[in-house]
């Protein structure tokens, strides 16, 4: 093998499989993730059952796509806090009412990754466990002003300002948080017989 399918077209996700040094390209899933989404809070799935469902249906969506020589990678994202999932806030108004209700609490952010070849599907439901500063409603609002993280499960960029709304962190992977744990695929890829670090022929 020696090429990777980005099932996603997140910058934040791109720029973590790059640092793998293996060849990819991103291609957006032809998945409903809402209506997927919906059917399965309807299904009454916990939430870590929730983001593996619709990593695996990213994944799927492009299987047409895979030869011999090429895996697919899909992932998705939410914020598990109190029972309930919370996901991309879209805008400034729900971002902010977000991070309020989160402030001085923990909560877990799951990251479902999926990894599928033409012979085989590897999955992994990462948890990383973040306890919040106790912000005041002007904290939260300049840090939205300045990161805008409405793309973003749970409204905060890790990789950016957001770091600094957290008082602990509880990780095995810090990659994990941006969107992909890089240890677990790493590892993956390099069991598939992938090579990293490859250097163009002259």
């Amino acid at each position: 093998m020696n090429h990777l399918i980005l099932a996603s077209t997140s910058v934040y996700r791109a720029q973590l499989i790059e640092k793998l040094g293996i060849s990819f390209h991103a291609l957006k899933p032809s998945f409903d993730e809402d209506t997927a989404k919906h059917e399965a809070l309807q299904k009454k799935l916990k939430p870590i059952e929730v983001a593996e469902t619709l990593s695996r249906g990213k994944a799927a969506s492009l299987s047409s796509a895979l030869n011999p020589h090429t895996a697919i990678v899909a992932g998705d994202q939410l914020v598990h806090f109190q029972g309930e999932i919370i996901g991309k806030s879209k805008n400034f108004e729900t971002a902010f009412e977000q991070l309020r209700k989160m402030r001085g609490q923990s909560h877990e952010l799951i990251t479902a990754l999926t990894l599928l070849s033409k012979n085989e599907t590897r999955h992994i439901n990462h948890i990383t466990t973040l306890k919040m500063k106790n912000l005041s409603d002007t904290e939260i609002n300049n840090y939205l002003q300045i990161d805008q993280p409405y793309d973003c499960a749970g409204s905060y960029k890790i990789e950016k300002l957001g770091i600094t709304l957290f008082s602990d962190i509880q990780c095995s992977d810090f990659s994990a948080i941006q969107g992909v744990p890089l240890i677990w695929l790493s590892n993956q890829l390099k069991e598939m017989g992938y090579e990293f670090f490859k250097r163009p022929t002259q």
